[in-house]
């Protein structure tokens, strides 16, 4: 009984930080070729995908270079990933699933 109780409480605890971590993948029509394929494979975050494609998005959200993947934590900013100069994406999979999970422990 006191073990279930205890991942009961890890789940809640783990639930409630993925809930506040939220990842946005910003890029632009013309730039589909340069698409950031793995960013669907993230865990531990709320995903979506933006088009900058509506003026209002890019002016909201600051972005200058496509694609851009900006990590939010309790809605405020707190990583940006941009592409190079060739419009492709530098981070990797790993780096940005790393950037997730130290967010992730530092609620602990």
């Amino acid at each position: 009984m006191k073990k279930t109780c205890i991942a009961l409480l890890f789940s809640l605890i783990s639930l409630t930080a993925f809930s506040q971590i939220k990842v946005i993948h910003f890029n632009a029509g013309w730039n589909e070729a340069n698409d950031v394929k793995w960013f669907n494979k993230l865990s531990d975050a709320n995903k979506k995908t933006l088009s900058i494609d509506d003026k209002e998005i890019q002016e909201k959200y600051e972005i200058f270079i496509v694609p851009t993947i900006i990590v939010f934590d309790e809605g405020e900013e707190v990583k940006r990933f941009q592409a190079d100069l060739s419009f492709k994406m530098v981070a990797t999979k790993e780096d940005v699933q790393e950037y997730i999970d130290e967010l992730i422990i530092s609620k602990f």
